[in-house]
């Protein structure tokens, strides 16, 4: 059994609200406990019981994968004439753990700006414009992290595949876990995935509202990322049949604001984009599209806390949904709250996330997979 560690999630819900007769001040629907009428926190209702078992927490079993996409995804790497897998498994799960936004160009003129004067505060600093600018630079160079976007071939979506497709089936099925267990009468039809990668989305999302959903839109900019899906789904083989019905693939986002989704869902997706303003709009367009929920799922590190508060601020400041549809959004959960987050506004900012334990793929190098240390899981994708 591994740990999905420190995996961060957000959802926003726009018309159960109204369909269930909230009044729009209240935020009942994230407060409810299933079988606990009234919880009064200023009481001692929990007695001697430490507060991880207030009754409001939700939990998730142990997640274990559908054996089809277990066996599929074991099948493809052991096909692949890859070398050294394990390595770059280990390698690229360390990257993106470590990874951190890409600074802003607003923030690296501040910091430029700050630099030269530095420099022309020091007397054996350039002197000549052009020798102070490379020198500015070069500093820059030095003292600025080197954000890189990912291009996923077919090599490094296998390796992407290897890495996180176990821990990121068990942080979805979570946050699906929370809707189904606030509103077990929620059937969506439609969903779609942004930055759907291996699919993880449309195994966990048909695992808990396979008899109702219909239709999964699966979007992605690499076109090797949608073939190595669109093969999980058939068994890991280039033809057959699919193991989940209605599955349609994409590179680019529907353009047209009248479709839109009972569910739309981005995964570990946000933080694959460039600038703060490509992510304001692909927030804002996700949002237009979802005619009922909106889940964000990112790593439960400090740069993930932060992209999803800036994104539940942006939905919850927003006047509007969309000239189509006004409806205004709230937060569903984990959040009991729309206040500041007092995790970012503490003396020391902290992350918020969540755990979820799953039972790992087992490849041929995962010798020892139940018995890896919170450290060691973290660091092996075990979240």
């Amino acid at each position: 059994m591994a740990t999905a560690t420190g995996v961060r999630y957000l959802l926003t819900l726009g018309r159960w609200r109204r369909g269930l007769g909230v009044a729009p001040q209240s935020r009942a629907l994230a407060a409810l406990v299933p079988g606990v009428s009234q919880v009064d926190n200023k009481s001692d209702f929990l007695g001697k019981r430490p507060h991880r078992r207030h009754p409001g927490i939700l939990r998730l079993p142990h997640v274990r994968l559908p054996q089809a996409l277990a066996d599929a995804a074991q099948l493809l790497v052991l096909e692949s004439s890859m070398p050294n897998v394990e390595k770059q498994v280990q390698a690229l799960t360390n990257y993106l753990w470590s990874r951190h936004l890409p600074v802003e160009p607003e923030e690296l003129q501040r910091r430029a700006v700050h630099l030269e004067k530095k420099f022309l505060e020091n007397p054996d600093s350039p002197q000549t414009e052009e020798k102070l600018c490379g020198a500015v630079l070069h500093a820059l160079r030095r003292t600025t992290y080197h954000w890189q976007e990912l291009s996923y071939n077919e090599g490094l979506s296998l390796v992407y595949m290897a890495a996180r497709l176990d821990g990121g089936f068990a942080a979805v099925s979570r946050a699906f876990h929370e809707i189904q267990s606030r509103i077990p009468e929620f059937q969506p039809q439609t969903l779609m995935d942004f930055g759907s990668g291996t699919g993880s989305v449309t195994w966990a999302a048909h695992s808990t509202w396979g008899q109702s959903l219909r239709e999964y839109m699966c979007v992605d900019s690499s076109a090797a990322m949608l073939d190595l899906s669109e093969k999980l789904l058939k068994g890991g083989l280039e033809s057959g049949k699919p193991y989940v019905p209605g599955v349609f693939f994409r590179q680019f986002l529907p353009v047209s604001p009248k479709v839109q989704f009972d569910v739309v869902v981005s995964a570990f997706s946000l933080s694959e984009l460039p600038s703060k303003a490509h992510r304001t709009e692909v927030v804002q367009t996700l949002w237009r599209k979802t005619s009922h929920f909106l889940i964000l799922v990112e790593n439960g590190t400090k740069a993930g806390h932060c992209l999803l508060m800036d994104a539940r601020d942006l939905v919850l400041k927003g006047k509007e949904k969309s000239p189509l549809d006004p409806r205004p959004g709230f937060v569903f959960a984990p959040c009991p709250h729309e206040l500041p987050c007092p995790q970012l506004t503490a003396h020391k900012p902290l992350a918020c996330s969540f755990s979820q334990a799953y039972h790992p793929i087992t490849f041929s190098w995962s010798l020892y997979p139940y018995l890896r240390t919170r450290s060691q899981r973290r660091k092996s994708s075990r979240w």
